[in-house]
């Protein structure tokens, strides 16, 4: 078998790239933490330097300054507490920049993130912005999400090293995108996991377990998720065929829900909202669509008023 050297060794390069992480609470430690699981020399530098004893332990190197752990890699991921913390911590290593990259794994918009695109190349510096979708135990696990918008380039050149954190995905060249879908991906959650305590408030009121309900709400979810690729297209065209359930038949079942839920004096706020919403889409014109025609209310509130 001929083997390619040359390309192991490569290969090996890139598993091996140094990398600074920046910011040590609970999420920047785990960071560090997968990083150095995966055999990347990693440097660290934190406010409060006490916090980093436990990756010294493990051999990570810890930085004097934020300059000093810029300079000793390529690469420096960030996870502070916002964006004004950023920085703070980034700006007096103004020296260190030029040449480096960030990626910013701090929480904010997408006005923060073309703000810090434009702060790093007046530093010289490349930036990919990010979004975490997981809580800190998830990082280092290939099913978790980590999202990436900005240069593909850079995305493309740091991938493999990226991937000691959790699944990269690339979004796209536009650097809000990452915290566009962070915001809507977290949305989704709220409302799912406020539907399904919803439900199991519902249930629980006649003595059933939610341990028991559970699986069965799952296997719904499962089904549901089965919906929104049917809808997708639909949103996409702006043409919602009511071939499945139309608004007014989704009417019809909200009312047993809310119903349901009074008679065993469960709050009625999440459906009652939901069912405004699907009213507005009746009124509308959309009763005969289906449930993705909820969108133009949700795109035009005031206009779906009238």
């Amino acid at each position: 078998m001929n083997i390619d050297r040359e390309a192991v060794k490569d290969t090996e390069a890139v598993a091996a790239a140094a990398v600074t992480v920046i910011g040590l609470g609970s999420m920047g430690s785990a960071l560090a933490a997968a990083l150095l699981d995966r055999g990347h020399p990693t440097t660290v530098w934190n406010r409060s330097p006490h916090k980093a004893g436990p990756l010294v332990e493990r051999g990570a190197r810890l930085a004097s300054s934020p300059g000093e752990a810029v300079a000793a890699s390529a690469l420096t991921v960030v996870c502070v507490l916002d964006y004004e913390s950023l920085y703070a911590v980034l700006d007096p290593a103004d020296g260190s920049l030029a040449g480096k990259v960030l990626v910013n794994l701090t929480s904010g918009s997408p006005r923060q993130a073309h703000e810090a695109v434009a702060w790093a190349r007046s530093h010289g510096a490349d930036y990919l912005d990010g979004a975490i979708m997981t809580t800190p135990p998830g990082v280092g696990s290939a099913e978790m999400m980590f999202l990436y918008s900005g240069s593909e380039t850079v995305f493309a050149a740091h991938r493999p090293t990226l991937s000691a954190l959790g699944d990269p995905l690339y979004l796209g060249a536009d650097p809000g995108l990452a915290s566009l879908y962070d915001a809507a991906l977290l949305g989704l959650m709220w409302s799912t996991m406020t539907g399904w305590l919803h439900g199991t408030a519902l249930v629980t009121a006649e003595k059933t377990e939610a341990t028991a309900f559970t699986p069965v709400a799952i296997r719904w979810l499962t089904a549901v998720a089965g919906f929104l690729t049917t809808y997708a297209p639909q949103v996409d065209a702006g043409h919602y065929p009511g071939d499945d359930a139309t608004i007014d038949v989704q009417l019809a079942a909200v009312d047993h829900l809310i119903h349901a839920a009074e008679s065993r004096g469960i709050d009625n706020s999440l459906p009652e909202l939901l069912k405004s919403a699907m009213s507005q889409a009746r009124s509308a014109g959309h009763g005969a669509d289906s449930y993705a025609s909820v969108i133009e209310v949700l795109r035009n509130p005031a206009g779906s008023a009238k």
